[in-house]
């Protein structure tokens, strides 16, 4: 039986740490912890150690396409792919910050989307029959969705948008938000939430494509809500902790062994939400 393997973007700290402490108590295989940062993601691999936790670490910075293709090229080496990625790598900017609109538009969404899509498009090959795929999106992306044009709306939601198709939105949204016409074009004032918008309706295209081109290969691929959650990106006042945070995201990534459902949806609290 060949060695189960697990990789968490982005899990240094906060609901990406939570998730690996869950995965380490409650997956048969190797966890591994992955940060931009070698130092840090070092440091909470030996603090989960000295809680008795053991984690693997690589490095990985979802901004660079030489770190994801040398990630992509040691699980393949090492593991023959991967059975479950969780895709949690994400920045928000404070609301106080004072970044331009248009600024804060391309920042977020090259992470949050165009480099999760860039994960995605080099790991999902490699992602192992049975396998399960977490996206961690937000409640946010279903409200910037409702506040979208009716025209944009029904795009987002269609069956027969392609990854294509809904790149060049994002890239319009980037775009209006730098000249100023955002609003005109049927945009709202949330990059965030647009970021997060497109890495839902990005979710239910790859889940889709699966569904045709793997399709005995049972992989379960889905985007989901942690809630508000205590971080550094979220500040205090959020009600629930790492921990809680982590509930959705593991459960999705522990769907048992033959499991059809959820699959190309938006989970929250572990229930399939309306898109």
């Amino acid at each position: 039986m060949s060695t189960k393997v697990a990789v968490v973007t982005g899990s240094n700290k906060g609901i990406g740490l939570a998730i690996v402490q869950a995965l380490c108590k409650q997956f048969q295989g190797e966890v591994y912890l992955t940060a931009r940062d070698v130092g840090r993601g070092q440091a909470a691999v030996e603090s989960l150690a000295s809680e008795g936790m053991k984690a693997n670490f690589h490095q990985l910075d979802i901004n660079d396409l030489n770190s994801i293709k040398t990630a992509a090229t040691y699980f393949t080496e090492k593991y023959g792919g991967v059975d479950i990625l969780v895709n949690n790598a994400g920045i928000a900017f404070k609301v106080a910050d004072t970044a331009p609109f248009g600024e804060q538009a391309e920042v977020t969404l090259k992470t949050n989307y165009f480099a999760t899509k860039d994960m995605l498009t080099h790991f999902l090959p490699l992602i192992k029959a049975g396998g399960r795929v977490v996206n961690v999106s937000s409640f946010v992306s279903v409200r910037a969705l409702n506040q979208c044009s009716p025209a944009l709306q029904a795009r987002f939601r269609s069956k027969d948008i392609t990854e294509e198709e809904l790149s060049g939105l994002m890239q319009r949204f980037i775009d209006g938000a730098q000249n100023g016409g955002h609003k005109k074009d049927g945009w709202p004032d949330t990059a965030y939430g647009i970021s997060k918008t497109g890495l839902t309706t990005l979710s239910m295209i790859l889940a889709r494509k699966l569904s045709k081109e793997r399709p005995n290969d049972g992989i379960l691929l889905n985007a989901c809500c942690p809630g508000w959650v205590r971080t550094d990106m979220a500040g205090p006042k959020a009600p629930k902790s790492p921990e809680e945070g982590a509930v959705t995201p593991v459960y999705l990534a522990l769907l048992p062994t033959g499991a059809t459902e959820p699959h190309g949806k938006f989970v929250s609290d572990k229930e399939v939400q309306t898109w």
